[in-house]
């Protein structure tokens, strides 16, 4: 017989983690190699078992204890006469609708809902691209979404009028089937009913038995103020319709904002570019800036530099949650006057002839950084 593997390798575990990384690695496995997704492949089957013989090993804390101390040999020994014996005392062999429910927060281990009575419609998920505008003032849309409503003709039921249902004879109406391979038990969803553990007896014509139709579904979506991309917008009801007289899920809205050719945005703050006349940058003066709420004027003190930011406390975005607003931060980019007619070009060369190194001290720093480089090369070359 071959070697057992060590339990922590066949997790993929550190032997040191806790219970809930054991927990977390078994589930994880057994949804990869769960025979429900593999059918017929032997493989698979023999890794579930092996992935299932650790975890009911690992997850019992005598049993643990036992085969951290002594491996495989020691938990013969340490559980009586007869030893630990896998065959008898592994329990832990979960359908795959039960680890996946256990997984995500359900019920789990034969405590879930019965499929027969109402069951609740999927919540769905609506991507809608907006526009800057609409983010940032609100708005309302109209948007159509494709779901699966309840049948109006069986009301869900998915049975004729005047017919109902029967539990199926595969499975007694448990809604599983229990396939035996020696000592190993799996427990499955039956293929017949479909874990419903119910049949029905004549299907409605509207919707074949399935008790929900296609439509398109239009709703109206109302788009608070403030919001930005990555937002989500939830619509009670707006989601798959139930069965079984059962409640609609919910629709998730999650927006994405497109850019905007005026402002860029960060958090409840907004950046906006402003071009300055040369003159006015050199001078000083009043210019014009955009907002939210309309032009705004903004003065510019003397020798204003390339890329200096000014803050307008308050003129940014309203924040969707209540917390006050953001600022605009405008950043002055110098404009260079292009198209000069003859006496604009005598006069800039008038200007510049009459210039110093006083009036642009960035290029006579460049300049004088540049000469100790080169004083500092001729220094190492001596």
């Amino acid at each position: 017989m071959a070697a057992k593997r060590d339990y922590y390798e066949v997790l993929g575990i550190g032997r040191e983690v806790g219970d809930g990384e054991i927990k977390k690695a078994y589930r994880k496995l057994a949804m990869q190699y769960h025979p429900d997704r593999n059918s017929g492949n032997k493989g698979a089957e023999a890794r579930f078992k092996e992935i299932s013989e650790a975890y009911e090993v690992l997850s019992d804390a005598d049993k643990r204890a036992a085969y951290d101390r002594y491996g495989h040999d020691g938990l013969r020994s340490a559980f009586g006469p007869g030893g630990f014996d896998y065959a008898r005392d592994f329990t832990h062999a979960p359908d795959l609708e039960d680890i996946f429910s256990s997984f995500f927060g359900g019920d789990g281990g034969g405590r879930r809902r019965s499929r027969s009575g109402p069951q609740s419609g999927a919540d769905l998920r609506f991507d809608l691209e907006i526009d800057f505008e609409e983010a940032v003032f609100g708005s309302t849309r109209e948007i159509s979404v494709p779901v699966n409503e309840s049948c109006g003709t069986c009301k869900g039921s998915g049975a004729a009028a005047g017919h109902g249902e029967e539990a199926c004879r595969q499975c007694g109406g448990s809604g599983s089937v229990i396939s035996i391979n020696g000592f190993f038990q799996v427990r499955q969803t039956c293929p017949v009913c479909r874990g419903t553990g119910r049949l029905i007896t004549k299907p409605c014509g509207a919707c074949k038995g399935a008790g929900r139709v296609r439509q398109t579904r239009r709703l109206t979506l109302h788009i608070p103020a403030g919001v930005d991309t990555g937002a989500q917008l939830r619509l009670s009801g707006g989601g798959e319709g139930g069965m079984r007289g059962g409640p609609a899920g919910d629709l998730y809205v999650v927006l994405q904002v497109r850019p905007n050719e005026l402002f860029q945005r960060a958090d409840d703050d907004l950046v906006c570019e402003v071009p300055v006349p040369l003159d006015i940058a050199a001078l000083g003066g009043e210019v014009e800036v955009p907002t939210l709420e309309g032009p705004a004027r903004i003065k510019l003190d003397p020798g204003t530099e390339n890329g200096k930011v000014y803050r307008l406390r308050g003129h940014g975005v309203t924040s969707s949650d209540g917390r006050g607003r953001g600022d605009l931060h405008v950043r002055v980019l110098i404009e260079v006057p292009v198209h000069l007619n003859a006496n604009q070009k005598k006069l800039l060369a008038e200007l510049s002839a009459m210039a110093s190194e006083e009036n642009y001290p960035h290029t006579r720093k460049l300049r004088e950084r540049a000469a100790r480089l080169m004083q500092r090369k001729r220094d190492l070359a001596k």
